[in-house]
């Protein structure tokens, strides 16, 4: 009840953000509705339909990144000293997170079910109804049990990753001075200094050697002979690609994930080297303390570029070659839906940045800053943040496509 009272009483923004969470989550349950009634209309087919199965995880991946990414910029949510006294502490804030979430979610799911229901024709009573009814199988009858399973799976794992990430750490107890009515212990040494932070780019080293490992087994596979059939890993709507070449693709992938934080801290050290001007030095400061926001969700977002420059490669050789399309619809939807969330993931963090640092905005608008400054600061750090990424995203997809177009 709480959780519906702080979403009638939310700012308009916060109002957009939970919608969008929701049509997201009803993509998602679309496509596993879909991958249901596909298995029920062909039980011989079970290797295919596992495989529809397997690849609807990464829209679910993606939904329930961007719904972490919403729960943590609510600030309906956020820890209050006020109600402190109400018995709502940041442990009950973290699973109110994970309940808004949760509700959220269920309503995406419960909206694609009405729209499978009716493309199918199972409602009835629209000029839509059965308008997709070769497409979504609707000759088979649908398992509810089955169906209520896989859609209630994204909401509880959303709510359940919210509660987990969301929840208060501990913090270090750090030495306090005695008093006078204690007597100090003497000590053979002195206590240890509190531990320094763990820096935004120790992520780098790893995350270059990754990508490294994965471009080269992708150059490795694609200069040697062709794979046997039988060996092809199963992709929807396609013959198959090598397990090299997915494999070198996935270990460059979470090679820029990793490298993400990393590569957006060093590009503020780039900005601010030398002998900066007021907007490079601005744009490369505020570049290197929002690295550990803005950075991960880069990566991903990189990730997911260079699967989808890939793809989209693939694609245009099968169109040349008139030869059977490698992808349908409902693929096409849910790589639609895999780029919309990280897109949106990433957005988001870099208004939770934004937003964090609105005292030090205000406080340089005091002192005279001019806005024309920092909205050049903002262009600047996103032509770098551009110039630095787009061409690994472009390197890492031409060798993920290379093997399977030639």
């Amino acid at each position: 009840m709480l959780s519906l009272r702080l979403a009638r009483g939310a700012h308009p923004l916060v109002v957009l953000r939970r919608l969008l969470v929701a049509a997201a989550a009803a993509g998602v349950g679309f496509l596993l509705l879909c991958t249901l009634g596909y298995a029920v209309a062909h039980p011989h087919a079970t290797g295919q339909s596992l495989v529809r199965l397997v690849w609807c995880a990464v829209p679910l991946a993606a939904v329930v990144q961007f719904a972490l990414a919403v729960a943590r910029t609510d600030p309906s949510t956020a820890p209050r000293e006020g109600l402190d006294a109400a018995g709502l502490g940041p442990v009950r804030m973290s699973l109110l997170a994970a309940a808004s979430t949760a509700l959220s979610c269920t309503l995406g799911s419960g909206f694609a079910l009405l729209v499978y229901l009716e493309l199918r024709g199972d409602l009835g009573g629209t000029p839509l109804s059965g308008s997709a009814s070769g497409l979504l199988d609707g000759r088979a009858p649908l398992p509810w049990g089955a169906a209520l399973t896989l859609l209630a799976l994204l909401p509880a794992l959303a709510a359940g990753t919210c509660a987990v990430a969301l929840r208060p750490r501990p913090e270090r107890s750090r030495p306090t001075p005695p008093t006078d009515e204690e007597t100090p212990v003497p000590s053979a040494a002195p206590p240890a200094p509190p531990a320094a932070p763990r820096p935004t780019y120790v992520g780098l080293p790893w995350g270059i050697a990754i990508i490294a490992v994965g471009l080269a087994m992708e150059a490795y596979v694609g200069r040697g002979p062709a794979p046997d059939p039988d060996t092809l890993i199963a992709l929807p709507g396609s013959e198959g690609a090598s397990p090299g070449v997915i494999g070198g693709w996935l270990l460059a992938s979470l090679g820029l994930v990793l490298a993400g934080p990393g590569l957006t801290h060093w590009c503020g050290v780039l900005l601010a080297a030398g002998r900066p001007g007021a907007v490079r030095l601005l744009a490369g400061r505020i570049l290197q303390d929002a690295a550990t926001r803005v950075g991960r969700p880069l990566g991903v977002l990189c990730a997911v570029a260079s699967g989808a420059l890939a793809a989209a490669e693939l694609y245009g050789a099968a169109w040349e070659s008139s030869g059977p399309r490698p992808f349908g619809p409902l693929t096409g939807l849910g790589a639609a839906l895999v780029m919309a969330c990280v897109t949106a993931t990433a957005v988001t963090a870099a208004l939770d940045s934004r937003r964090g640092r609105g005292d030090t905005t205000a406080g340089l608008v005091s002192l005279g800053i001019p806005a024309s400054m920092l909205r050049g600061a903002a262009v600047l750090r996103g032509v770098v943040l551009l110039a630095a990424l787009s061409p690994l995203t472009w390197a890492i997809a031409e060798l993920a496509a290379l093997p399977m177009t030639r």
